[in-house]
C-alpha cells in the first residue's frame, strides 16, 4: 500500500491528510515535534488572555486520527535522504515514505540584532513560544515588542491583559504602513495607542541588552535611546522552516520552490503552506504566503492529485482578515499602501475613529479593485463575486448594503460615504 508521509502538523498538513483519507484508503502518517495533536495555531493568543484552555484548540477530538487511519508520530525530522526516500529522525529513527508533503510552516524572523538570543527575547509561532513566553512574563513589567505586523500586535494585545507595560517599535510612518494605505495605518496606530501601548513610528531596533545573568535588561534603539525591559517580542515577520533541508538537493529560494501542483523538483515530493514559494506569478500574490486559508486551500489541492486527480493550486481572489484589539479588519482584493499609477483611493471614516471604509479602483476604467473595512463586518461571497465579475465601482457604492452584515450601519452613513466618495470623483475630474 502507497505509503504518504506528512511533515507538519498545522493547517495545511491536517488538511491534506483528511482530504487524501476522504477520497483514499492510503497509509497516511503525519510527523510533528510540536504537538502530538493539530491546533487551532489562530486562537494560542486566547490562552495565554485566559479565554480558552489547551483542550479547547483541538478542532477534534483524540479518538478521530485513529478512527480515520491516519498515523500521527511525534518526531524531529534532522534530514531527509531522497534517494532513498527515507526520513532520519534527531534519535536516530528512521522512516520510509513512497511520496512526502512537506508542510514545516514559519519561524520568526531574525536579523542578526546583538543580544537577539538572550533569555526573555523571542518570537510567538509556535505551542512552545507560547510556553516560553508564559515562563519569560512570569515577573515581567515591561515589555518591547519590535515590529508593527498581525503577530506584533497580537502580542502586545495578550501582554496587556497581564498589566504588563509594552512598547511597540514601528519602523513605518504608522502601524503596519507597508500592507495599509496611510489613512487606515493611522487610525489603527491611533486605536493600538488608546488601548495603553507606546507605539513608537520610525523606529528600530539595534541592539538587545542583557543583564549580568543574560538576560533581557533593556534595548536600544538606532537613535540612541535606551528602553528598560525584560522581554522582548520579536515580532518583524516570519520566514519558512526550511534550514534543515538546505544542501539536500531540494530547490530552495526563500521557500521551497513549488510548481502550480505543489511539487518540487524531487519526484514525489510536494510542499504547501508557510513554506512553499510558487515559482508561477499568482496574480499579484507574494510568492510565499503565510496565511491559513491558503495553507488549507493547498492541502485541499494536493490531496485531490495524490489521490489520482491532478489539480492546480488556484487560490482566487485575494483576501484576509485580522483583529486589531477591538477592531476587525477585512481585505478583498488589492489595496496597495501607495496607490499605483492607475489606482485610485475612496477612503471614508467614521469620526469615532473605529469604523473605515477604504476602496481601490481603476481610474482609467473605473474597475472595482480592492477594499479594506475596519470596524465593518462585509460577506465574503458578495465582494469575491464582484471583483471576479469586475465591477465598476459606481455598482459596489450603489450596491455596498449587500455586501454589509449590518445594514443598519450602513443606511445611516450612506449619504456620508456617498458624499466622500463624490468629492473623490471631483477632484479627479
Amino acid at each position: 500500500m502507497e505509503h504518504i508521509v506528512i511533515l507538519g502538523n498545522g493547517i495545511s498538513g491536517i488538511t491534506t491528510a483528511r482530504h487524501i483519507r476522504k477520497r483514499s484508503d492510503k497509509k497516511i502518517t503525519v510527523i510533528s515535534a510540536e504537538s502530538d495533536y493539530f491546533f487551532s495555531r489562530t486562537a494560542l493568543m486566547y490562552v495565554y488572555m485566559g479565554h480558552m484552555q489547551w483542550n479547547h484548540l483541538k478542532p477534534y477530538e483524540d479518538w478521530f486520527w485513529k478512527k480515520n487511519r491516519i498515523d500521527l508520530k511525534t518526531g524531529w525530522v534532522q534530514q531527509i535522504d531522497f534517494a532513498q526516500k527515507t526520513l532520519h529522525f534527531k534519535n536516530g529513527e528512521t522512516l520510509d515514505y513512497d511520496k512526502l508533503v512537506l508542510a514545516t510552516g514559519s519561524i520568526p524572523n531574525k536579523f542578526g540584532w546583538e543580544g537577539e538570543n538572550l533569555e526573555g527575547a523571542q518570537g510567538l509561532v509556535s505551542k512552545q513560544d507560547l510556553e516560553l513566553l508564559e515562563k519569560n512574563t512570569k515577573n515581567c513589567k515591561k515589555a518591547v515588542v519590535v515590529g508593527g505586523g498581525l503577530i506584533g500586535v497580537e502580542l502586545a494585545e495578550m501582554l496587556r491583559t497581564r498589566n504588563i507595560a509594552v512598547t511597540m517599535l514601528v519602523r513605518e510612518k504608522a502601524f503596519w504602513h507597508s500592507v495599509l494605505p496611510f489613512e487606515n495605518a493611522k487610525m489603527i496606530a491611533e486605536h493600538i495607542k488608546s488601548h495603553g501601548i507606546d507605539l513608537r513610528t520610525e523606529t528600530e531596533l539595534d541592539k538587545i541588552i542583557p543583564d549580568e545573568n543574560g538576560r533581557v535588561k533593556a534595548i536600544m534603539t538606532k537613535s540612541g535611546e535606551q528602553i528598560d525591559c525584560q522581554l522582548v517580542g520579536l515580532c518583524a515577520g516570519v520566514r519558512p522552516k526550511i534550514d534543515f533541508l538546505k544542501d539536500s538537493g531540494l530547490a530552495i529560494n526563500k521557500g521551497i520552490l513549488v510548481n502550480s501542483y505543489l511539487e518540487t523538483n524531487i519526484p514525489n515530493v510536494y510542499a504547501i503552506g508557510d513554506c512553499a514559494e510558487q515559482q508561477e506569478a499568482i496574480g499579484q500574490r507574494k510568492p510565499v504566503e503565510a496565511v491559513w486559508y491558503t495553507g488549507r486551500m493547498m492541502g485541499e489541492t494536493l490531496a485531490l492529485t495524490l489521490t489520482g486527480k491532478k489539480s492546480r493550486y488556484n487560490p482566487g481572489n485575494w483576501f484576509n482578515s485580522a483583529k486589531f484589539f477591538d477592531i476587525e479588519y477585512q481585505t478583498y482584493g488589492w489595496v496597495w499602501p501607495k496607490p499605483k499609477e492607475n489606482e485610485q483611493h475612496f477612503h471614508w471614516q467614521h469620526k469615532d475613529g473605529t469604523k473605515a471604509i477604504t476602496i481601490s479602483f481603476d481610474r482609467y476604467t473605473n474597475q472595482f479593485l480592492g477594499i479594506n473595512t475596519f470596524g465593518i463586518g462585509m460577506r465574503h461571497e458578495v465582494l469575491d463575486r464582484w471583483l471576479t465579475e469586475k465591477r465598476k465601482i459606481n455598482y459596489v457604492l450603489a450596491n455596498l448594503k449587500q455586501a454589509n452584515f449590518d445594514p443598519e450601519f450602513y443606511n445611516r452613513h450612506e449619504a456620508t460615504i456617498f458624499k466622500s466618495f463624490k468629492s473623490v470623483l471631483m477632484k479627479q475630474e
